[in-house]
C-alpha cells in the first residue's frame, strides 16, 4: 500500500473505504470486507451514526488495530461536550483514533479544535484534523491553533482541484483527504474522453483512473460503497501509474467548480443538529 508522509511523521495510506451515507449494517459490512481485502484506512464520522458499526466491522476482520489507520470526525454539537473524545473511542470500540477531525466550522468550533489538540497530547488521537475549513476559516484557525493539523477533508476532484486552498496547506504541510473524488451521482467527469482514452490504455475504468489521478496528486481519497465490488476496483488502481503529460492534460479540466455550495445558514443549522448515536 502507498501511503503519504504526514507533518508528524505518521504515515497514511493513500486510499481508503468512506462509510459516509452507509447504513450501519452497510458500514459494518464494507468495512469488515474492506480490511479482508487490503484496505487499512477507514473514515467515519459521529455524524454518519455508524461508528459502532464501523468498530464491529474491524474486530470482525481479524484486522490487528496497529495494522488499521482510523479516522472519525467530532459533530459540531459535541465541541464543548468534554466526553466527545472519550464517547467516540467508546462507540468505535478503540483506545485511539488515527485521526480526528472537527466536522464543520460551526458553532463553537475553536473549542472543538481545543478538544483535538489535547486528545493529541494524550495519545486518544495520533493525528488530528479539519473538515470543510477553507478561506477564512482556515485563516482564522491559521491564527490560533497551537497544533498544526495533519490533515484537511474537503471536496476535490478534476473539475474542482483546490488551487487556492493548496498553498496554505503546502505551507505547512497539512495533507488533503478528498469527499466527492469521482463527483456527486453526476456522470459528467466519469464520462470525460480523457478518462475513456486513459481508462482504455490501463485496461482500468475511469473512475479507477480519476481515483489514480487523486493519489498522485498527493491527495488521500475515500471513496464509499456498500457493493464489494465496487470497493474491490477502488483499490485496484496502484499497479499502474499516469504519466506526467496526462496529468498535465487532466489538469485542463479544473473548472474551479465545487459540486457541493454550503451556505451560512447550513453551518447554523449544522450546529444546532445532533445525530442520534447508536446504542451499545
Amino acid at each position: 500500500m502507498e501511503t503519504i508522509l504526514l507533518n508528524n511523521k505518521a504515515e497514511c495510506p493513500v486510499i481508503g473505504i468512506g462509510t459516509f451515507m452507509l447504513s450501519p449494517a452497510d458500514a459494518e459490512n464494507s468495512v469488515r470486507e474492506a480490511l479482508k481485502m487490503g484496505y487499512s484506512l477507514i473514515d467515519t464520522a459521529n455524524a454518519y451514526v455508524n461508528e459502532r458499526a464501523v468498530g464491529r466491522g474491524m474486530r470482525d476482520s481479524s484486522a490487528k488495530r496497529e495494522d488499521i489507520f482510523l479516522s472519525t470526525k467530532l459533530w459540531p454539537s459535541e465541541y464543548e461536550n468534554e466526553k466527545a473524545v472519550d464517547e467516540t473511542l467508546e462507540r468505535l470500540g478503540v483506545e485511539y483514533v488515527d485521526l480526528l477531525y472537527i466536522h464543520q466550522p460551526a458553532g463553537n468550533w475553536l473549542a472543538g479544535y481545543r478538544q483535538l489538540e489535547k486528545a493529541y497530547k494524550e495519545g486518544k488521537a495520533k493525528s488530528i484534523g479539519i473538515s470543510n475549513f477553507e478561506g477564512k476559516y482556515i485563516a482564522e484557525l491559521e491564527t490560533k491553533w497551537e497544533i498544526v493539523p495533519q490533515f484537511i477533508q474537503v471536496e476535490a476532484h478534476p473539475y474542482f482541484t483546490q488551487t487556492e486552498l493548496r498553498k496554505t496547506l503546502d505551507k505547512y504541510g497539512i495533507g488533503l483527504m478528498s469527499w466527492y473524488p469521482l463527483g456527486h451521482g453526476d456522470k459528467s467527469l466519469l464520462n470525460e474522453s480523457v478518462f475513456a482514452g486513459l481508462a482504455a490504455k490501463y485496461g482500468k475504468t475511469p473512475a479507477q483512473v480519476i481515483l489514480r489521478w487523486h493519489t498522485q496528486m498527493g491527495f488521500v481519497v475515500i471513496p464509499g460503497s456498500r457493493n464489494v465490488a465496487h470497493i474491490k476496483d477502488n483499490l485496484d488502481i496502484l499497479d499502474f501509474r499516469l504519466t506526467d503529460d496526462e496529468m498535465a492534460e487532466i489538469a485542463k479540466l479544473d473548472k474551479g467548480v465545487r459540486y457541493y455550495n454550503r451556505t451560512d445558514e447550513m453551518l447554523e443549522s449544522f450546529a444546532a443538529w445532533r445525530p442520534e448515536f447508536e446504542k451499545a
